[in-house]
């Protein structure tokens, strides 16, 4: 892969990184919130019963939301890696050693494999 790709891949990565670690800042600030008219400062529970489920959603939701966004930043971080330390690994398939066609890496540039390889692990 050319020098001038590995910078723009490079750069949509880092940008795609620090919109993640944005969007998981939101996720734990809406963790760590305590809802108006909670029993102390320390309770994450509502007084009124039927708030309770409806907070407890919403702490669930935002924890699935924060583990997603998590696993997607480790990856953006694993492609980043690759970038760094091992520059002509970056747009090569894991699996096959084929080169990752660029239509894909501009879609997903976190991929690691090429959609031939990716169809054969989603199926099975």
């Amino acid at each position: 892969m050319k020098k001038k790709d590995l910078e723009y891949f490079e750069e949509r990565l880092l940008e795609m990184r620090a919109r993640a670690l944005k969007d998981l800042g939101a996720y734990d600030e809406a963790l760590s919130k305590v809802s108006p008219g909670a029993e102390g400062e320390t309770s994450a529970y509502s007084f009124h019963m039927a708030d309770q489920g409806t907070d407890a959603m919403e702490r669930e939701k935002a924890w699935l939301f924060a583990s997603k966004e998590g696993r997607y930043l480790y990856h953006l971080d694993q492609a980043l890696r690759r970038i760094y330390k091992t520059p002509p690994t970056f747009g090569t398939c894991e699996e096959c050693g084929k080169e990752i066609s660029y239509e894909r890496l501009d879609a997903l540039p976190h991929t690691r494999l090429c959609i031939a390889c990716k169809e054969r692990e989603e199926n099975g």
